[in-house]
């Protein structure tokens, strides 16, 4: 069964940085030809979509955090990064990742916990 393992959060005070990573948990997955994206979860909110990357490396982000984050792959690590920078409050969250298109959804995998303090 395909998990995958998010990693890299932390306590940070605001404008700091952090660099999540996600990869699978095991090699019969791979991230090549697969859309992949970082989603969060603040407590007490529902889960929201933060940033795609394309299987061509093509990126989108949301909002709030365009201009701050940034999403990258690594095809032959078979993992995804999440690059934080400028973070604010509101930032505090669970950060996951998940396929986005071109393979089956796996389920979600226990996230992050990322929290920005003043």
């Amino acid at each position: 069964q395909v998990q995958l393992v998010e990693s890299g959060g932390g306590l940070v005070q605001s404008g700091g940085s952090l660099r999540l990573s996600c990869a699978a948990s095991t090699s019969r997955f791979s991230i090549n030809g697969v859309d992949m994206g970082w989603y969060r979860q603040a407590p007490g909110k529902e889960r929201e979509w933060v940033a795609t990357i394309g299987r061509g490396g093509t990126t989108y982000y949301s909002d709030p955090v365009k201009g701050r984050f940034t999403i990258s792959r690594d095809n032959a690590k078979n993992t995804v990064y999440l690059q934080m920078n400028s973070l604010k409050l509101e930032d505090t969250a669970v950060y996951y990742c998940m396929v986005v298109s071109g393979f089956a959804r796996p389920a979600w995998g226990q996230g992050t916990q990322v929290s920005v303090s003043s």
